[in-house]
């Protein structure tokens, strides 16, 4: 036998066991309550607010898990004229809120933006955490549901009146309008 000193390695296997566990209880506690949790909070919220909201839950891979909160489909009001008389609706996908259940049993929480098809490509989806089951609660599910409509509010309210400044070149990049005419009244 080796004379080794293995306490390091120890502690990383007593870690590794221990993280392998949570996965197990995560995964039970999402199976067992969490997922209808969620689903009762999301729908409880849209309604006492009046958002119309259409929840699927997905199961095509067991512990993989995700609940879709989707804003649902309409016609976008832009139409394809195909001929003179034929016209094409584009479909707009509202966006959504997605609870994912992760490999190792923790929860994914993103909002989906919405896209019309065939206009435009689809923004990234914003991810607002990841979390352990036992971290979510009624009031972060409302925290969620405040954000998505939030975000595509935003999204729904774009355009380019923000205020860019143009990148400064030369000796004057480190003045603003006010210390430049600081100077020019100190000069007369």
């Amino acid at each position: 036998m080796l004379d080794l000193n293995v306490d390091n390695l120890l502690n990383k296997v007593h870690n590794y066991n221990a993280v392998f566990e949570n996965t197990q209880k995560y995964r039970n506690v999402w199976r067992d309550s969490l997922k209808n949790q969620i689903i009762s909070d999301v729908t409880e919220i849209c309604k006492a607010v009046g958002l119309k909201i259409e929840i699927e839950a997905t199961n095509q891979f067991s512990n993989l898990e995700a609940i879709i909160c989707s804003l649902g489909n309409v016609k976008s009001g832009i139409h394809e004229i195909v001929e003179p008389d034929i016209e094409k609706h584009l479909i707009r996908f509202n966006g959504s809120l997605v609870y994912q259940q992760l490999y190792n049993g923790k929860v994914l929480v993103v909002i989906n933006y919405p896209i019309i098809e065939n206009y435009m490509e689809p923004r990234p989806p914003k991810t607002i955490a990841i979390y352990r089951p036992e971290e979510i609660k009624t009031p972060f599910v409302l925290r969620h549901v405040e954000t998505l409509v939030s975000e595509i509010t935003a999204w729904e309210d774009y355009d380019d009146d923000e205020t860019v400044l143009p990148a400064r070149i030369g000796f004057t990049h480190n003045l603003t309008p006010e210390t430049t005419l600081k100077e020019d009244t100190q000069q007369q």
